[in-house]
């Protein structure tokens, strides 16, 4: 598949993705949104004094709010991420609930004090994912050129739906994997040295 081809591929399945998330019922998301808050709690538990990159939820993704409120409450850090530039990386701004937000770009919620902060961890919401774990995104490439350009790394944490799954997103160079990904269904790690994570 050339490059015209692929970028073509991934347009349709990524709207065939995004329709189907969609038009889940309602009552179905919130089950499983429920689930997946649980297995990002039990993943993330153990950490103290952490900034996790969370994000705001957008076209029936997976709702990190409660799941925000419970970091914060248990003493961790939040920083939701803001575009400042198209073609570059995005900048996560430390934020607590209650802190004013401001409509950033397609009017996403995004912290309006800019104290800039790099999380040991993000949240990166999935239209897709396949099993190797790499993400299928909005097709902007801001996770990608972020977690590129962040000293240290961040741990990549893909959140979606199992329904998102495919076979494979025919990654590219610049696609990176996420270290784990959290479905309704289960957690997956990449590696072997994440299962303590």
């Amino acid at each position: 598949m050339d490059g015209a081809e692929l970028k073509a591929w991934r347009r349709a399945e990524r709207q065939r993705l995004l329709a189907l998330r969609t038009r889940a019922p309602a009552a179905e998301r919130r089950l499983w949104n429920q689930k997946i808050e649980a297995r990002l709690r039990s993943l993330l538990d153990k950490r103290t004094d952490f900034i996790l990159g969370v994000y705001w939820p957008f076209q029936a993704e997976f709702d990190p709010r409660r799941l925000i409120d419970w970091l914060v409450a248990t003493g961790s850090a939040v920083a939701l991420p803001a575009v400042v530039d198209k073609k570059g990386p995005l900048e996560y701004r430390a934020w607590r609930p209650g802190e004013a937000l401001v409509d950033g770009v397609w009017n996403i919620p995004i912290p309006e004090a800019r104290k800039v902060v790099v999380p040991q961890a993000v949240l990166a919401p999935l239209v897709g994912f396949d099993r190797q774990c790499y993400r299928l995104g909005y097709g902007g490439g801001y996770f990608d050129r972020t977690l590129a350009a962040l000293s240290p790394r961040p741990l990549a944490i893909g959140v979606g739906f199992e329904l998102s799954q495919i076979e494979t997103i025919y990654p590219q160079p610049f696609d990176i994997p996420m270290a784990v990904i959290v479905t309704e269904s289960c957690i997956r790690r990449r590696r072997a040295e994440l299962a303590d994570l």
